[in-house]
């Protein structure tokens, strides 16, 4: 699997670096890059989840807030 990675700024203002690593998904998050030894911490990023042909959250057309069959709010 292959992990987005940034440095961790040691001053406000430092410039972020980003990675791509390709890890097991069984392996621990890194700290520190495999090469340069800079600290880093692994970004999680969002997915598109599950799109359905329903209605969207907040949309008045459908009722209920798309999460499932009876809705989720």
């Amino acid at each position: 699997m292959t992990y987005l990675y940034e440095t961790i700024p040691a001053n406000e203002g430092d410039e972020v670096k980003r990675y791509e690593i390709k890890q097991s998904i069984h392996d621990d998050a890194l700290t520190e890059h495999p090469e340069t030894g800079e600290p880093i911490r692994r970004v999680i990023l969002g997915g598109w989840g599950l799109i359905t042909g329903k209605a969207q959250a907040g949309s008045s057309a459908g009722g209920g807030c798309g999460c499932g069959p009876a809705g989720c709010c």
